[in-house]
């Protein structure tokens, strides 16, 4: 039996210190750049989810995205994987809305999930819909945390 250890990481930020601001609703407003590794083989797409669950309302989501081919390694900045699915983010837009917390320091999630299945959801689909699809189809799963405080 082969494990499969699926990672997520950047080298736009690191761990231990605030994510940049040309990443945030404060600069740029562009996702960091991506690398993807151990993607199971059973895999027939990816989905990515960034949220930020330290706001008041208990979550607020900034970017979801699926039907990602399973092969792919990396998301480069301020790009969307070719073929891949943008869902309606907690703004409304089908896009990457950077961080932009309201007061002290909020932490990004950046979920990578591996699935068994491609999902067949139309772009106004926001988070609620996206995690009833994904359910019983989740082969691996990844994260990166991010953090950001605004001056």
């Amino acid at each position: 039996m082969v494990i499969h250890q699926m990672k997520i990481t950047t080298k736009s930020f690191h761990a231990t210190r605030p994510i940049p601001a040309r990443f945030t609703a404060d600069g740029k407003n562009v996702n960091p750049s991506l690398a993807i590794s151990g993607v199971p083989s059973a895999a027939k797409s990816l989905a990515l989810i960034v949220d930020d669950p330290d706001v008041p309302m208990g979550r607020w989501n900034h970017w979801l995205v699926w039907n990602i081919k399973p092969e792919t390694k990396s998301i480069p900045e301020d790009s969307i994987p070719r073929g891949a699915v943008v869902g309606h983010n907690d703004a409304g837009t089908a896009r990457y809305v950077g961080p932009s917390p309201p007061s002290g320091t909020h932490r990004y999630y950046f979920r990578l999930y591996a699935l068994d299945t491609k999902l067949d959801l139309p772009t106004a689909t926001g988070r609620p819909t996206l995690d009833d699809a994904i359910k019983g189809h989740v082969l691996a799963q990844a994260e990166l945390v991010g953090r950001y405080a605004r001056e």
